[in-house]
């Protein structure tokens, strides 16, 4: 990268702390800052977790097996699209229709304060420990593109580039400050941002590599064969279906997805906003993956997990991918700044406000919610550091297949069964897992059970279909437990009619009129970059063309907000 690249990151992570600082002033209760006040733009929160599910693992993990295995990257990717349309017709609503701001609330009205205990310690620990390996993952982008001399201080002694756990800390601190001063209100509009200008760079970079493999023909005939299928080695139709169903309930139970349907006015914003992040990822994968796919016929030798920064860099002038490294950064640190802003909210109000603070005032609870993040901020850097050392994307695969069944279904399920109770919860999610301990470490490898000959058969059967083994255990144990308690027990539990309570009141309570100021920001902020693009194509008469293209787009794009604002404005003042 170059200089103006530089300058390019360091304006635009300052720009994103800036933005985020200016909802401070509306942290005005724990409401406030972790649930938008319910008054979120449907549109704002669909980008929001459209966004929450991008991470260095989009680019990293899955722009390696595009650059690797070819077009079944775009079918995973598609598979969170699939999932999240079901959550749509089936969840979305529902959650809003409930009248509370948080999954954790409704887990203390339907099972009670045991299980949200913890959940909130277990989730709120090992999740946000995850997302440090993002973080690392992202570091590790960044660094490949920036070497420094010889002796360096921040330099890695063996590659001779920037430290990868040094950059780690730093982006996590960022992330720290982000959500520590606008709440939930600064991530939903942090991810708006990281959006759009993700998607207007992809844009611009896949005609130009397009152009550079001698176009859309030349690329499919250089192409390795099997290129095309949308199915490959590990990741075949049944690993596809079982993507499918633990991201419904990924998208339809975690935490920080049920927040993004609870901070709407509406039962219906929430579907829509549902809708448009499924609409989003059935969509987009095509264009997000096709920049890795087209440079493995352009250099079939490159490091897997750089595939993707490096075609960016083949392609892109100067600052434009700069601006392309700072929007995959603040793309990372949008799933850091969601979970961080949500399990600080959920220790705020469940451990805080339940067990040492009763009668806490709500400057007190944002004050506690501020004090959690920088918290749970420090667990997010133990995770960048110390996540390399099983490998980042084993991790990830490992904690998504197996875990995310016993800990989200039995939520799922208590949103329509009268009966299940909360030792119904605690024998599945334990259950479950037992069963991912058995699958991962003893029926694996040199695993604890593949001495016994009785189990010879089943340990061989889980090493050869690894991946269909893990879907097994997380989605197959937790629904045949739950699916064995249900018809067990006879009796409705207490905690359905407190949920049914709930759903009263919030049906008695007037709808609340959406926020424009995430729009306007949006606008500000997209004008300002394109005043930079603008410049930047004075001083760079190369690659002046490409530049103004950009810049003449985000104009656009932020001129129609603006008047979309304007209207928007000029009708809610119209009806008041």
């Amino acid at each position: 990268m170059q200089l103006v690249d530089y300058i390019v990151i360091v304006l635009y992570v300052l720009g994103i702390v800036g933005a985020g600082m200016v909802f401070a002033g509306k942290m005005k209760s724990s409401k406030d800052m972790f649930a938008a006040g319910g008054q979120s733009p449907w549109w704002v929160s669909g980008l929001s977790g459209f966004m929450t599910m991008f991470s260095a693992g989009t680019f990293v993990v899955w722009g390696g097996i595009a650059y690797k295995y070819g077009f079944v990257a775009v079918a995973i990717n598609m598979c969170y699209g699939v999932a999240a349309m079901f959550v749509g017709w089936f969840l979305a609503g529902y959650w809003r229709k409930l009248g509370v701001n948080s999954a954790a609330e409704f887990l203390q009205l339907r099972f009670g304060g045991s299980i949200v205990q913890f959940y909130t310690w277990f989730q709120g620990t090992v999740g946000i420990f995850a997302i440090g390996g993002a973080v690392y993952a992202l570091a590790k982008i960044v660094c490949a593109l920036i070497p420094l001399p010889e002796g360096h201080l921040l330099a890695d002694a063996s590659t001779g580039m920037l430290s990868v756990p040094f950059t780690s800390v730093v982006l996590c601190l960022m992330v720290i400050i982000i959500t520590f001063s606008g709440g939930l209100w600064a991530v939903l509009m942090t991810d708006v941002l990281q959006f759009v200008i993700l998607v207007v760079s992809v844009v611009f970079v896949v005609p130009l590599i397009l152009l550079e493999a001698g176009g859309w023909t030349s690329f499919l005939d250089k192409a390795p064969e099997g290129f095309t299928s949308p199915v490959a080695a590990d990741f075949t139709w049944w690993f596809m279906a079982g993507w499918v169903v633990i991201h419904f309930f990924k998208i339809g139970g975690e935490w920080s997805f049920v927040q993004r349907y609870t901070c709407v006015p509406t039962a219906r914003d929430a579907k829509k906003a549902a809708f448009i992040f499924g609409l989003m990822y059935l969509i987009s994968p095509l264009f997000w993956m096709l920049p890795p796919l087209v440079y493995r016929v352009l250099n079939a030798d490159a490091d897997v997990e750089q595939a993707y920064i490096l075609s960016c860099q083949l392609v892109l002038p100067a600052g434009m991918m700069g601006l392309m490294v700072a929007a995959m950064a603040s793309a990372t640190a949008s799933a850091a700044t969601s979970q961080l802003n949500v399990f600080a909210g959920a220790f705020t109000t469940e451990v805080y406000q339940r067990l040492i603070n009763t009668g806490a005032t709500d400057q007190q609870l944002v004050r506690m919610g501020r004090i959690f993040t920088v918290v749970l901020g420090g667990i997010v850097i133990a995770g960048s550091l110390l996540i390399p050392r099983y490998g980042y994307t084993a991790f990830i695969l490992d904690l998504t297949t197996l875990l995310t069944g016993p800990l989200v279904l039995p939520t799922i399920w208590g949103l329509f069964s009268r009966k299940i109770g909360v030792k119904a919860v605690w024998g599945t999610t334990l259950i479950g897992f037992m069963a991912a301990v058995v699958v991962k470490f003893g029926l694996k490898g040199d695993g604890f059970l593949t001495g016994i000959s009785l189990l010879q058969g089943l340990s061989e059967w889980v090493m050869a279909h690894a991946r269909i083994a893990d879907l097994c255990s997380g989605i197959l144990v937790p629904f045949v437990v739950l699916v064995v308690l249900e018809l067990v027990e006879k009796h409705e539990h207490p905690g359905w009619q407190r949920v049914q309570d709930s759903k009263l009141s919030f049906h008695e309570t007037e709808d609340l009129q959406s926020s424009t100021l995430p729009a306007k920001m949006v606008a500000i902020t997209l004008a300002a970059i394109a005043v930079m693009m603008s410049v930047l194509a004075m001083i760079n008469h190369v690659d002046a063309k490409v530049l103004l293209c950009f810049a003449l787009i985000l104009y656009v794009i932020s001129g129609t907000v603006y008047f979309i604002i304007r209207k928007a404005d000029r009708a809610a003042a119209s009806v008041s």
